[in-house]
């Protein structure tokens, strides 16, 4: 095969060539400490680095998400603990004048002005604002939900959170549930004791009610040889609904102010279910408290999981990196020597 000088010389600049370009690459790893700069560097690798930098900004946003919606339910949470230390005053005062042996016409009259206290702080609770939103007016969120009567002027919408990309938490609850019982889950009230029979009369009525008629066919059957009838299951009590928290207090000042002793003890069991109401409401706050904190636990790990991820297919090893610049700058050097020794003879040296 017969070489020519213009080969020799291609073959030169490309060997050169190829090992300027494999240093400078080099060169470029060991100054940024990323073995992928761009796509062409190792195309599979730069897809999986973008797709967990995608995954990074999502999760960043849902962090925002989840932050807000724990301050708005931890703030829910103390209005609503302040609500039933509310309830819970009221009971007291009304356990202390729901007899004539601590309590007269004029101790009422003055329980009733600190109830009526107790009801526009019922109100303010009802009205509380996080930044520029009123917490408990469900999607109505700029006006004030309650008015002096206990009117609710919100909305029953729950504002549900995205805080993965298939999970959602409400993070408010709305007025009417709260302070009026709209909506109220009836298991989840407590049930009211099953009225039992003052006297034997009156519960063998009660078992008469619940067994079907029996045909008399004669003295056989008078004297019951047909066998007992099958007990049919007594009809299941339903539970009560939910309560007007502002009526009950407000009944109670009335009460109170009209002397009615016990119209006060009829208040007690209303302050009861109204007080089992919140603590139901609050208990509710506290589990979605619970679920934003373990997902924000998660996405703590799914933050590290994924930079570890992208270290390991980004990031340069450095010990690696310089061995190699040291290995391709002998290689550079040795090309450069042997070319210049190849290619330095030339036609004008034999024609002399």
């Amino acid at each position: 095969m017969r070489i020519a000088d213009k080969m020799q010389y291609d073959q030169v600049k490309t060997n050169v060539g190829k090992n300027r370009t494999q240093m400078a690459e080099l060169q470029n790893q060991a100054a940024t400490q990323k073995r992928v700069t761009k796509p062409s560097d190792d195309p599979l690798a730069a897809s999986r680095v973008l797709g967990n930098r995608i995954d990074l900004q999502g999760n960043k946003q849902f962090s925002k998400s989840l932050n807000y919606a724990k301050s708005f339910l931890e703030y829910t949470d103390q209005s609503l603990g302040e609500l039933s230390e509310v309830i819970m005053r009221a009971k007291e005062l009304a356990i202390g004048q729901s007899n004539d042996a601590s309590a007269n016409e004029d101790s009422r009259r003055a329980v009733a002005i600190e109830i009526e206290q107790l009801y526009s702080q019922m109100v303010n609770i009802g009205n509380r604002k996080l930044g520029d939103r009123f917490i408990f007016g469900g999607f109505s969120t700029q006006q004030a939900p309650f008015n002096l009567k206990g009117e609710y002027n919100g909305d029953p919408g729950e504002m549900n959170i995205h805080i993965d990309k298939e999970a959602f938490v409400a993070m408010n609850v709305p007025g009417g549930r709260v302070f009026l019982g709209d909506g109220i889950d009836r298991n989840g009230m407590a049930k009211p004791s099953v009225p039992q029979a003052r006297s034997i009369e009156e519960l063998d009525a009660q078992k008469m009610k619940t067994m079907d008629p029996i045909e008399l066919r004669g003295p056989a059957s008078i004297l019951g040889l047909r066998g007992p009838e099958p007990e049919v299951p007594p009809k299941p009590v339903e539970p009560p609904a939910g309560v007007n928290l502002f009526s009950i207090v407000k009944d109670l000042e009335t009460a109170l102010r009209t002397n009615d002793k016990q119209a006060v003890q009829n208040t007690l069991d209303h302050l009861d279910d109204g007080l089992n109401q919140v603590v139901l409401t609050r208990s509710q706050v506290g589990s979605r408290s619970s679920v934003l904190d373990n997902f924000v636990q998660s996405l703590e790990k799914q933050k590290v999981d994924n930079q570890i991820s992208i270290s390991q297919l980004e990031d340069a090893d450095i010990f690696s990196t310089v061995s190699d610049i040291t290995k391709t700058e002998n290689t550079l050097q040795a090309t450069l020597q042997t070319s210049g020794k190849l290619i330095q003879p030339s036609l004008l040296d034999f024609i002399k």
